[in-house]
């Protein structure tokens, strides 16, 4: 598991002050780019010396409790699934109160970089992949 700490800030929520729905996905999104900066694949690291990209091709996310300016939460994302060209990734936001408020989940395809053409995840980005599933089923915090 991956964990990812952060801070609700105001230019995240709406008039309601409370998180507003699409700011969740880009919570998620700067989760996944801390997961990759810690395994060795940061987007810099992509984008300038690789042969490879990894778009999202599915997204989703649920709300579970209202967040608010000013509340900490941290994102654990765990690696559900490894293919032969894709990953999908799990999220839980968690609150101080260690309550879920929120989940969601993004599926990853590996694509040349030249031909954007499915090709099969490259195998040093899969085992730091598969250093991070869980050996044993986690409690499902969803």
């Amino acid at each position: 598991m991956h964990i990812y700490q952060t801070k609700i800030k105001l230019h995240e929520t709406d008039a309601a002050r409370v998180l507003f729905f699409s700011n969740q996905f880009k919570i998620l999104h700067d989760a996944y780019e801390s997961l990759l900066e810690r395994v060795g694949f940061g987007f810099a690291e992509i984008i300038s010396h690789k042969d490879f990209l990894l778009p999202i091709v599915h997204a989703e996310s649920d709300y579970k409790a209202p967040l608010s300016v000013g509340d900490t939460i941290e994102v654990r994302v765990v690696v559900e699934k490894i293919g032969q060209t894709s990953f999908t990734l799990n999220y839980s936001l968690v609150n101080a109160r260690q309550e879920c408020v929120g989940t969601g989940q993004t599926v990853h395809v590996s694509v040349d970089k030249k031909t954007l053409q499915k090709i099969p995840l490259p195998l040093d980005l899969r085992h730091k992949l598969e250093g991070l599933q869980p050996t044993k089923p986690l409690r499902n915090i969803r």
